[in-house]
């Protein structure tokens, strides 16, 4: 264990708890929990870890523990969160935060206390992990669109539409919760603006079962209009890949991948590929969480972003 590192601990598992601990373990000491204590050890072992905890009221005991990364299914993250909170550790969650406004609201009271808010020296950080954020092709995107190149934004149309099964946990929730709050994520960076009005379809939808396919339309104060596509339950050849989101502007279009894999725009290369080494936008998230352990700082994956982004969610189920 090295002691100039920070101690944290990795709350659930998973692919993305995998995903995290790898873009982790160079610069952290990591731990691990899981109910299933094996499934622990095993993450301890393949990502060299510094030990293992049997529960998580431990974890909150262990003054050696910086920072919690909470990758459990999303009906833990009030409790976890709150108690993390209280226990003065760093937080690092998953999306999504939580399930629904009675859980947010919760969570932010939470937050407030533990004075993770912004600009406020030896604040406990509190950071979402979303990291569509972070993503090379939404930097790249908003950095032509600073250029002026496309002139003034009038709309956004996203879509991702693809097959995928819901399994474990994940056929409790809305594939809109679930997967989709990271392209309302997406159309959030884009416009940075907070929706006046949500409005929402859920093609297919069967009373007493959770929506596979969504169509979210918002409206802004400035006039620009968004509509998201996003659903598991759409046959495609590519995987959902090489689908085509399109920004609207008064002087030209933008096209992009909706993975990010490349961008088409006028006034720069024809096609641009934003990077590949980062794609998802992960590790760019994971070194934020370490710069803002570091200096005490606010991420900029911040509760008020996540809590932006739900609220789109929640009040497109409304509509439901």
């Amino acid at each position: 264990m090295n002691s100039n590192k920070p101690n944290i601990c990795i709350v659930g598992g998973g692919g993305i708890g995998a995903v995290h601990a790898r873009n982790l373990s160079p610069y952290a000491n990591l731990y691990f929990f899981n109910p299933t204590i094996k499934k622990a050890e095993t993450f301890n072992l393949k990502f060299d870890g510094s030990g293992t905890f049997d529960s998580f009221e431990k974890i909150l005991e262990a003054d050696s523990i910086d920072a919690l990364l909470i990758a459990s299914p999303p009906q833990f993250h009030k409790q976890q969160v709150i108690d993390g909170l209280k226990a003065e550790k760093h937080i690092l969650v998953e999306k999504p935060l939580c399930i629904n406004r009675e859980e947010l609201e919760d969570i932010e009271q939470a937050v407030a206390d533990a004075g993770s808010t912004p600009k406020r020296k030896g604040q406990t950080v509190f950071m979402v992990a979303e990291n569509y954020y972070y993503k090379p092709s939404l930097i790249k995107i908003k950095e032509i669109i600073r250029s002026g190149v496309i002139g003034d934004i009038k709309s956004v149309h996203a879509r991702k539409e693809f097959m995928q099964p819901a399994y474990n946990w994940k056929r409790n929730y809305g594939a809109l919760l679930e997967g989709g709050i990271h392209f309302i994520a997406l159309i959030s960076g884009i416009i940075e603006e907070t929706p006046i009005h949500v409005e929402a379809d859920f093609p297919g939808l069967q009373p007493g079962t959770q929506e596979r396919a969504s169509v979210v339309f918002l409206n802004y104060k400035n006039g620009v209009n968004a509509t998201l596509n996003y659903a598991w339950n759409k046959r495609s050849l590519t995987k959902g890949l090489f689908q085509h989101s399109v920004i609207r502007g008064t002087k030209a279009n933008l096209i992009f991948e909706s993975n990010g894999l490349y961008i088409i725009a006028p006034g720069i290369k024809k096609l641009t590929f934003p990077g590949f080494s980062d794609i998802t936008g992960h590790k760019a998230m994971a070194v934020d969480f370490l710069s803002c352990i570091s200096e005490r700082k606010q991420p900029f994956s911040d509760f008020e972003k996540a809590k932006r982004d739900l609220e789109i969610v929640f009040g497109a189920y409304d509509t439901m």
